[in-house]
């Protein structure tokens, strides 16, 4: 069995070396002019670096499992290529995803990330949102920039991107929508297609812009793309799932934010679908008050785990990581990269944070 946690570590350093190269800490006069053109007048260097750079870089350096450019990179070599000339494309998902957190923890006025202050509670909420956007954006640079691509195979790898960006606003649409409650009746298959949009958009991402690189036929396409996809959706079950039983220090932001939030998630679907009506009006109640006290946020965490929803929503996990690995299993041959899949399918869904 391939130690996934090791491997993860191993392509953290070249991910990270890849990240200063196209993200530096500091950017300079001709790396702006690289990636805006000349100025029509004159660059104001400090305000960038203070804005965006210092702020994206005080989020990368506090970790992160890394785990989607490591997708990208094992589909790569799962499909026959050399992982090492494409390790530029692997940051594509893991910027935008980093762009989201920012964005998200604004939307969810949440106060930790990776066990440390958000990035909105430091450099205010202006650079936080402006930040998180301009990391949605320049990473489509990165494929423009690349001049071994014919123009066939950089318009997929555009449309690729584009359209997995607009299905991750539509998903996070869905998502606050909910959590503000102006929709009530939410059910499960509802909830799992915003997972597949919000969650699984950067992962299909991934695997489809390896598939392309790769030439993959329409059949490897297919089965990869549902495998990044359920895979998304049960990290994302997970995450709620931690966020409701977790250690705060391993799993590094607020055990109960979700129900502060008001957020909407497989077990609280459950709670609304299968237990007593008296204790699912509760359930709603609490989440509609977006309370901060910690005896009401309890008492909604022992509703999820009394009425079997913690439990549901772990099998359920566990079953979409089976179906994933199902999808890619006949269609990969034999690799150490295709064990690194099977093994991160596994580890996605008992991570502890």
């Amino acid at each position: 069995m391939i130690e996934i946690e090791e491997e993860l570590n191993r392509i953290q350093e070249k991910i990270n070396h890849a990240l200063e190269k196209y993200f530096p800490r500091k950017i300079n006069k001709d790396k702006l002019i690289e990636i805006c053109g000349k100025p029509r007048y004159d660059y104001e260097i400090e305000s960038i670096n203070k804005s965006i750079f210092e702020p994206l870089w005080n989020l990368l350096d506090r970790g992160g499992k890394r785990w989607r450019p490591a997708l990208f990179l094992w589909t790569c070599e799962a499909l026959g290529l050399d992982s090492e000339k494409y390790i530029d494309y692997a940051i594509i998902p893991e910027i935008i995803h980093n762009g989201t957190l920012v964005i998200d923890d604004i939307e969810d006025k949440s106060f930790l990330r990776r066990g440390k202050p958000a990035i909105h509670l430091i450099y205010g909420e202006d650079v936080a949102i402006n930040m998180g956007n301009t990391m949605y954006y320049l990473p489509i640079k990165i494929i423009l920039n690349r001049k071994e691509l014919d123009k066939e195979k950089k318009l997929k790898l555009l449309e690729t991107y584009i359209q997995e960006m607009i299905n991750l606003s539509i998903g996070q649409a869905m998502d606050i929508a909910w959590h503000k409650l102006l929709i009530e009746n939410i059910t499960e298959k509802q909830y799992l297609q915003m997972c597949s949009f919000k969650t699984g958009s950067l992962s299909r991402m991934a695997v489809k812009m390896a598939a392309i690189l790769a030439n993959a036929n329409e059949e490897k396409i297919n089965a990869l793309s549902f495998f990044a996809e359920s895979l998304g959706i049960a990290f994302q079950i997970q995450d709620d799932i931690l966020n409701i039983i977790g250690d705060e220090k391993i799993y590094g932001k607020e055990i109960g934010g979700d129900i502060s939030e008001g957020k909407i998630t497989l077990m609280v679907v459950y709670i609304f679908n299968n237990a007593p009506e008296k204790i699912s009006k509760r359930l709603l109640e609490i989440l509609k008050s977006h309370t901060n006290d910690p005896k009401i946020i309890k008492e909604a965490i022992n509703i999820l785990i009394e009425y079997r929803a913690v439990e549901y929503a772990k099998n359920y996990a566990s079953k979409l990581a089976k179906d994933a690995w199902n999808a890619i299993n006949q269609v990969l041959p034999d690799s150490k990269a295709k064990k690194c899949l099977e093994s991160l399918t596994n580890y996605l869904i008992i991570r502890k944070f």
